[in-house]
Parts: C-alpha cells; sequence; structure tokens
C-alpha cells in the first residue's frame, strides 16, 4: 500500500489549548469541549462561546498529542473548543465520512511509535504516513449510510424506571467459566479465531489465531485480571485466557440485552484492584441490579426494547444482518 503524508491530505494544526478550568461548563450546550481523552470522541462536557472566539466547526479530526491516550482520533459531530495538546485536522478536499473514520483509525494505529516515554507526536503529527489510497471495501461501506447508524432501531422513546429494579446474583443469571492459558508468541500463526485476552480495547480481542475455539458465541466476557471489570459481548466462538471470566446466559441474551448488561457490569470495576481481583467464585456471589417485571424477574423484553430506542441501536441490527449473511455464505 503506497503511502504519504499526513498533510498531502489534511491542513494540521494545533487547536485552541484552552484550560478546562477556565471555561464555563453547560449541561447539553452547543460547544463540545475536546481533551486527550479516549472516550466519548475526546469530549469532557459541553460550554458556553469563549469571548469572541469562534469554535471549530463540526466534521472535523481532533488527534491527541501526548497523555496516556496518545493519537487517539476522532471526527466531531458538533462545533468545538479544545484543551492543551490536541490538533485538529481539516480535508484538503471533500471527504466523506467513511474516510474520515478510516484515516482516525490509521493515525491512531502509529501509537506504538511514540511508546518512548516522554515523547509526543506534536512536532511530527504532519509528517505521519498514512495511506495515500483508500482500500475498496470502504465504497461498500459508504453505500450503507443510508442506514443511518446513530438513530434509533424504534421511533418509540422507553423511560428505564428506576423504581422497578431487583437484585440478582451473577450465578442467577450465568453459569460462570474460566478461561484457559495459551502461550502466544510472535511465531503463533494466524487465523480466524478471535483470541480475547485481558484488554479493554477492541472488545477485548487482541490476535486472531489459527486455532480451534474453546468458548461460545453469544456469551460475554469479563476480565477479572488486567483490566478488570471491562465487559465484552463476543457475538462468535472464541478462545478466552485464563485472565477471562466467560458468562454463558441461562436465559434468551440478544445484543441489545448485552448491552446493558456490559454497561452494568463495568459499573462495578470500582470494587476491584490489583489486591482484590474479581474470581471466578467472587463474581458468582456478586449482585446485579436489573428491571424487573411484577413477578420480580428480569424483564428481558423490557431491556431489549429500551436499548433498541437508544440512539445507535441500529447499528447493532446492522451488524447482525451483516453477519447472517456472512455465515449463510
Amino acid at each position: 500500500m503506497e503511502l504519504t503524508e499526513l498533510n498531502k491530505i489534511f491542513d494540521v494544526r494545533l487547536g485552541n489549548k484552552f484550560d478546562a478550568n477556565k471555561m464555563k461548563f453547560v449541561e447539553n450546550g452547543e460547544i463540545n469541549f475536546i481533551s486527550r481523552d479516549s472516550k466519548n470522541n475526546g469530549c469532557v462536557g459541553t460550554v458556553t462561546k469563549y469571548g469572541e472566539v469562534e469554535p471549530f466547526k463540526e466534521g472535523l479530526i481532533t488527534v491527541s498529542l501526548g497523555g496516556s491516550f496518545l493519537l487517539s482520533s476522532f471526527v466531531q459531530p458538533k462545533k468545538f473548543y479544545t484543551a492543551q495538546n490536541v490538533a485538529v485536522l481539516t480535508p484538503l478536499r471533500e471527504m466523506k465520512p467513511s474516510e474520515k473514520i478510516f484515516y482516525c483509525k490509521c493515525i491512531s494505529m502509529n501509537r506504538a511509535k511514540y511508546s518512548a516515554f516522554g515523547r509526543e507526536a506534536n512536532r511530527t503529527l504532519d509528517v505521519l504516513r498514512v495511506p495515500k489510497n483508500l482500500p475498496s471495501w470502504l465504497e461498500e461501506y459508504e453505500n450503507k449510510a443510508e442506514l443511518e447508524f446513530s438513530k434509533p432501531c424504534s421511533e418509540q422513546p422507553v423511560s428505564l424506571d428506576a423504581t422497578r429494579w431487583g437484585s440478582f446474583t451473577y450465578s442467577d443469571l450465568f453459569d460462570i467459566r474460566k478461561g484457559k492459558r495459551l502461550v502466544v508468541s510472535k511465531n503463533s500463526q494466524k487465523g480466524t479465531c478471535p483470541f480475547v485476552s485481558a484488554s479493554d480495547k477492541n472488545n477485548g480481542i487482541s490476535d486472531y489465531l489459527n486455532i480451534l475455539p474453546d468458548q461460545e458465541g453469544n456469551t460475554i466476557t469479563v476480565c477479572y485480571n488486567g483490566s478488570i471489570g471491562e465487559a465484552f459481548y463476543q457475538p462468535n466462538p472464541f478462545w478466552a485466557t485464563d485472565d477471562i471470566n466467560v458468562l454463558y446466559p441461562k436465559f434468551p441474551l440478544t445484543p441489545f440485552i448485552a448491552m446493558l448488561l456490559i454497561t452494568l457490569i463495568r459499573k462495578e470495576k470500582f470494587k476491584f484492584n490489583y489486591g482484590r481481583k474479581w474470581y471466578k467464585e467472587r463474581m458468582e456471589k456478586s449482585i446485579i441490579r436489573l428491571p424487573v417485571d411484577e413477578a420480580m424477574q428480569p424483564d428481558w423484553d423490557f431491556i431489549e426494547k429500551f436499548i433498541k430506542s437508544l440512539n445507535f441501536s441500529r447499528g447493532i441490527a446492522y451488524h447482525r444482518e451483516t453477519e447472517a449473511r456472512t455465515i449463510a455464505a
């Protein structure tokens, strides 16, 4: 693949370099404030206009130039200001949303080049080398844009009633199985089996190996060591390391229900650390609170309807349809 310098594709410049403590934060404001974070598109809140300074317009790319989330890159959906050490990229040509997302991923994949302590990207980002030509599959992805992934599956809003919740142990809801140790070296053969380890990124998948899966799909993985409390829905069969607890549901699990469950599971991570791991036996006795029906049992139907009423749930539905067509082929 032919590479080129980033400044041949984008106008690369520093952002506002504003201090967060000097900004006036408001709820549901019109201007996002972008920091060097890896979550929520780098947005840490919304602010009012800063004097006469015009915010950057929506659709531009922000890149973190330092810190723990170096080269975290996002397309910004709203007008924004930036904190210190954040670059703003403006395309030099008309660019589709999928192309911008592609370049965000290309930029973030260069993070390893700056792994040395104290090395930042503020002097070298503009000459970072990225693919000159776009892959052919990107056009196919763009053709699906009419699905508007950001919209909900259901247009009917559903309120999450906080008064009807019940407490359940994990063993009430799941059969919990511990993963198995597998030594992976640089000589391990690549393949198609997802290898789930104690990672907090990429759905917990750190590699794809030429091995047979040892766990079933339509399950939930939870790190009890390493990135403790990180939970992911696994749609396909996989291999899980011995840092992982695999949750096999005792109820009809769907990707929509899984989205609420993994969110609630992640909320528990503050209870655990290096000295207090979330071992299988401890997890089985742990409590999770869920919306319930009149019989005080988990209301799975309501949970699914609630998730389908949220923005981006249409993307989950599209992923399921695409996966089904792929398996059938």
